[in-house]
């Protein structure tokens, strides 16, 4: 009996994208030394991330029919889970290729979890590691996956307001495909979905939008009007009542968009802060929401506890 790699050679580069997360369970007591970063060894956490970034980079020597591609991102998040005792870990993996890139993201999240064994098996011996499993991918011929049964949605304690910002789907000649995309997305990464509203290319609708969302919801997420068009006025809606920018979520939107188009650095995409609340503009189209939704979910859940007053 034989194996061998597959041929890939005649399959087009799609943007791809895997999430896959485990577990970590330890004793009570190395849980409370671990999430106060008290192990003797150091900080497990920051360890872990780094590795299972080299892990996911690392995939084909381990795995070996695996195509050695070139990642364009990889996430590691670590969430404390008491009721455990111990870490729950997601790794989310990107790139534009010929094959997926589940087996970098199942990779990373063991390599993670793995680097913090090691760190905490001196104080918790009996520690086991469960639950690896892919998640969900996107991209290539089959589209996209979810697992049906899997893990609850992270609760990030915030709301979300979604408004989409388009004078063809105000207007009911389109329909909205963006914004209900969006609405989805946000609430897999954990949040309540508070409104959901439509508004044509007019600076003060959208900049009314945005006020009455701010005061509703935690993030207000706008998609569309974000282009060069005379009628794209997002940006400047966001500008006008926004209290300070953001410009590093914008540059990271459009980083994310360019692996998809070599026409993101076109996009507008922009973010800012109105009181607590954090106002995000996306590009109009499914594709830069899904982008868009990908930088999200690695900088929402640190930047909603900071904007309520959490340290650094």
């Amino acid at each position: 009996m034989t194996v061998a790699m597959i041929d890939v050679g005649t399959k087009p580069e799609t943007r791809r994208r895997a999430v896959a997360s485990g577990a970590l369970r330890m004793s009570r007591e190395a849980f409370e030394l671990t999430v106060s970063g008290r192990l003797p060894k150091g900080d497990a956490l920051a360890a872990g991330q780094v590795a299972g970034i080299l892990a996911a980079k690392r995939t084909p020597e381990a795995v070996p029919l695996c195509h050695p591609i070139v990642l364009e991102s990889v996430a590691v998040r670590f969430q404390n889970d008491p009721s455990l005792p111990g870490l729950r870990c997601t790794c989310e993996v990107v790139t534009s290729a010929k094959t997926g890139v589940e087996m970098e993201a199942l990779s990373g999240v063991t390599g993670a979890l793995l680097a913090v064994w090691d760190l905490v098996k001196q104080v918790d011996p009996g520690l086991c590691l469960e639950d690896v499993r892919l998640e969900s991918k996107e991209g290539g011929k089959s589209g996209g996956w979810k697992r049906g049964d899997g893990a609850p949605a992270p609760d990030l304690g915030a709301r979300a307001a979604v408004i989409t910002v388009s004078d063809r789907c105000a207007s009911g000649e389109r329909e909205d495909r963006s914004g209900p995309l969006l609405a989805a997305g946000l609430v897999r990464l954990g949040l309540a979905l508070e409104a959901e509203v439509v508004v044509a290319d007019e600076r003060p609708a959208i900049e009314a939008a945005i006020r009455v969302g701010a005061r509703r919801a935690d993030v207000v997420v706008l998609t569309g009007g974000t282009g060069l068009s005379p009628r794209d006025v997002t940006p400047e809606a966001v500008a006008a009542v926004c209290d300070r920018l953001i410009p590093g979520i914008g540059e990271a939107l459009r980083a994310a968009g360019a692996g998809a188009t070599p026409l993101a650095p076109l996009s507008r995409s922009c973010a800012g802060q109105l009181g607590r609340a954090l106002v995000i503009a996306l590009p109009g189209s499914p594709g830069g929401v899904r982008d868009g939704l990908s930088v999200l979910a690695r900088l929402l859940p640190h930047a909603l506890h900071v904007a309520k007053g959490g340290d650094h």
